[in-house]
């Protein structure tokens, strides 16, 4: 008598056609995800991203790495007329004194989506790991309280480092370092040029926004900074 054959066991797991069926699937998602953000692609912040990237990866025309001109499309559409130009006006005049006082290198300027970013390397307002201004960076600061004193914008104070550690008495970390440093831009703002402290606040960030590649010695130059932001009236507590 013949015997019975013994029919092979099913093999654990799902088939292999359906691997590749949810492959298929996962790639429709994602292609489906891709063409609805350009659907909703904001074209004004398109273009102020790739005005203010402009020659700053070296495949666009000009060789700045950081426009001296006001973005066009820096704010909403439905930003006030009086707004823009009074934004307008404060970059003229922070542009026309950095000119006159060949700070070029030292201080840049941005209009973006927060209002106007005032940028100061480290090393002209701070010796090497400390957070005390030096007499340099109270002239510089004198000079720009000047001209936000003439409005009522609330500014931001951001301290930013590299990623070198440092451990001091004083400064146990990079966190302390750029609070401190943020901190005491702020309080010479108010005690010694009058600004408003309700208009005022400060942050730091030790190394948690870099702005260049810290693997450099360049890059962790451009990422020891202080920023200044002059907020827009309908910003009121916004991170970078």
């Amino acid at each position: 008598m013949a015997r019975k054959r013994v029919q092979d066991e099913p093999s654990p797991g799902a088939p292999a056609w359906m691997s590749t069926y949810g492959d298929m699937v996962t790639l429709l998602l994602c292609f489906f995800v891709l063409l609805f953000s350009f659907a909703t692609l904001d074209v004004q912040k398109f273009e102020a991203i790739k005005q203010s990237m402009s020659g700053s990866l070296g495949v666009l025309d000009s060789g700045m790495t950081l426009s001296m001109e006001p973005l066009a499309n820096a704010f909403p559409a439905d930003s006030p007329t009086e707004e823009v130009e009074e934004f307008k006006k404060l970059y003229e005049q922070m542009s026309e004194y950095i000119k006159e006082n060949n700070l070029e290198a030292s201080i840049t300027l941005r209009l973006d989506e927060r209002g106007l970013l005032v940028r100061f390397m480290d090393n002209v307002l701070f010796d090497s790991g400390k957070a005390d201004l030096t007499p340099k960076a109270r002239d510089i600061i004198n000079k720009v309280a000047e001209i936000i004193r003439q409005n009522d914008k609330n500014i931001r104070i951001e301290g930013h480092t590299d990623n070198v550690p440092i451990n001091t008495f004083r400064f146990p970390s990079n966190w302390e370092l750029s609070t401190t440093r943020a901190v005491n831009v702020v309080k010479y703002l108010i005690e010694e040029n009058g600004i408003y402290a309700y208009r005022l606040s400060a942050s730091g960030y030790s190394d948690q926004h870099p702005v260049d590649d810290n693997n450099t010695a360049e890059g962790r130059q451009k990422n020891r900074r202080v920023d200044m932001v002059i907020l827009r009236d309908d910003i009121k507590d916004l991170n970078p």
